[in-house]
């Protein structure tokens, strides 16, 4: 496993992140197909032992059981100074905007319920989940900083904005002397790849990692036409952010399982290889120990320029689907 620094900051992750949205209780959450404790645990180990230490989950997966078992197997299974650990939190609710709760105090809740879910005293890397547009950005900057400053953190990131925010809430940071955002967490694979157009030109100029989700489209660019996993079947989600693009984007995953053929590979391991061209590390949610297991060896296959071309050439332009659609002021 190959090891990098996260951005600006003093964070060595591996390679590849686990995202951790799978696991965790279906009764507890809005997914029907995420494992139960026992299963996390097999995969957790698994990551440990192929040389995983980056670990991705969020205080709302599966009403936060996701972060209790992920807390509990690191806890069992590793030495925590050897783990880098990244949780997110959520947007001030209608509730606590009308109750008058700050941003300041939001932010600080939202860490101490994660922090009790994970049975620990930090998280390394504490990620807004998606942009607040009912806070003021001042608030938001200021109550990441204290975090940092209290010890609870160790380094802040942002997920699902656009360029222009992350450069606006990292000059506001630099003015006020405030913890930047280190990383963003975006939508971005080989059959989505809006994040070219601009985020990912800011974040080479401004040294930001890139630790993409949805790196493998839900399953989408690991499976042949005709297969379907449990997932693939039962998340509406995944199938709103992908399949009204189903037929351009079928063109790309043809092209996926054709080099994977040719290199007698799984087609996880030449997408994975592709996003790992681009970023410092993508979070790829896994739900067999197989998923962790190809996601590593995708580390040691390098493409050719000619395969690369052969991969992008396809791609059309894609409409905002997902949280960055939904999420947009009103």
């Amino acid at each position: 496993m190959e090891y990098q620094k996260l951005g600006n900051s003093d964070l060595v992750v591996s390679r590849i992140c686990m995202g951790c949205m799978g696991f965790g209780s279906a009764e507890a959450g809005q997914h029907s197909w995420t494992l139960d404790e026992r299963s996390s645990r097999e995969i957790i180990k698994r990551g440990l032992h192929l040389g995983v230490n980056f670990y991705d989950t969020a205080v709302s997966y599966q009403g936060g059981t996701s972060e209790q078992y992920l807390g509990r197997a690191l806890r069992d299974f590793a030495k925590r100074e050897e783990i880098v650990l990244a949780t997110k939190f959520p947007p001030r609710t209608k509730e606590e905007i009308e109750a008058g709760v700050s941003g300041q105090k939001h932010v600080e809740t939202m860490l101490d319920q994660s922090l009790k879910n994970l049975g620990m005293d930090y998280v390394d890397l504490y990620i807004c989940h998606m942009w607040d547009y009912n806070t003021p950005l001042f608030e938001v900057m200021d109550s990441l900083n204290r975090v940092v400053k209290a010890g609870k953190a160790r380094a802040v990131g942002i997920s699902n904005c656009y360029a222009y925010q992350l450069a606006k809430a990292n000059a506001l940071a630099e003015k006020e002397g405030f913890s930047k955002f280190v990383s963003v967490q975006g939508h971005y694979n080989l059959i989505f790849r809006e994040e070219e157009r601009e985020m990912a030109l800011l974040c080479k100029e401004d040294h930001i990692a890139m630790t993409p989700y949805s790196a493998l489209a839900a399953g989408r660019l690991s499976k042949r036409p005709g297969e379907a996993s449990k997932r693939f079947r039962e998340d509406s989600y995944a199938r709103f952010k992908y399949d009204n693009t189903a037929k351009q984007d079928a063109v790309i995953i043809g092209r996926v399982a054709e080099i994977s053929e040719n290199h007698g590979v799984s087609m996880t391991e030449i997408s994975l290889a592709w996003l790992l061209s681009k970023v410092t590390t993508p979070v790829v949610g896994a739900t067999k120990i197989q998923h962790i297991e190809d996601a590593v060896k995708a580390t040691e296959l390098i493409l050719t320029t000619d395969e690369i071309s052969y991969l992008e050439e396809a791609y059309l332009p894609h409409k905002l689907v997902g949280v960055m659609a939904q999420n947009r002021p009103v």
